[in-house]
């Protein structure tokens, strides 16, 4: 019996066209966004213009990504072995882009988790409402798109958003207890 989580899925991935398959699955890789991630350290330089701070800002980054991304693959997935919809044999057939299955397990998403601590953080420091609107945007794309090419359920999205704010959270902390969180003033 499907639970409301496979049924979201489900309905999220049957809603298909071939302009969108190709849409989501250059949304869900990773190296589409590098063109985002070198204007963000532009941004960071150019509001913080210290390079001390500008490194440790980088390096907060790095400690964000790679705790959300190691609290959801390296913790997380292999401590509760959820299937993937895509491994799931109840979801069949769930509808598959381009042959992709994602790895086995899938609960939480690492993607969910790591656009969300980038975006959370440089929220946090920058404090530009359109940016961070931006950036929520593109990350509830990236979240969607895992779901459209079926290779997350819901709920794997969620508990990934909130590692991810979690870890931008600490690590936001962090730069303000050492007195890094705090641009530098244009007046």
């Amino acid at each position: 019996m499907l639970n409301a989580d496979s049924y979201i899925l489900l309905w999220i991935n049957g809603h298909a066209a071939d302009w969108l398959d190709l849409l989501m699955w250059y949304v869900s890789k990773s190296s589409t966004w590098i063109p985002l991630y070198v204007l963000l350290v532009g941004c960071i330089a150019w509001r913080f213009r210290n390079w001390k701070a500008i490194l440790l800002i980088l390096l907060a980054f790095a400690v964000a990504v790679g705790l959300s991304d190691f609290t959801c693959s390296g913790i997380l997935k292999p401590i509760v072995a959820r299937l993937r919809p895509t491994h799931e044999p109840a979801l069949d057939p769930i509808r598959l882009v381009y042959g992709y299955t994602g790895g086995l397990y899938g609960f939480c998403s690492s993607h969910a988790a790591n656009t969300m601590a980038v975006a959370l953080l440089f929220s946090l420091l920058v404090r530009y409402n359109r940016a961070t609107v931006c950036l929520m945007t593109w990350v509830a794309l990236n979240c969607y798109s895992r779901m459209y090419l079926g290779v997350h359920y819901p709920t794997d999205i969620l508990v990934g958003l909130v590692i991810g704010a979690g870890w931008a959270l600490l690590t936001f902390a962090a730069l303000r207890a050492v007195g890094v969180a705090t641009p530098r003033d244009d007046s």
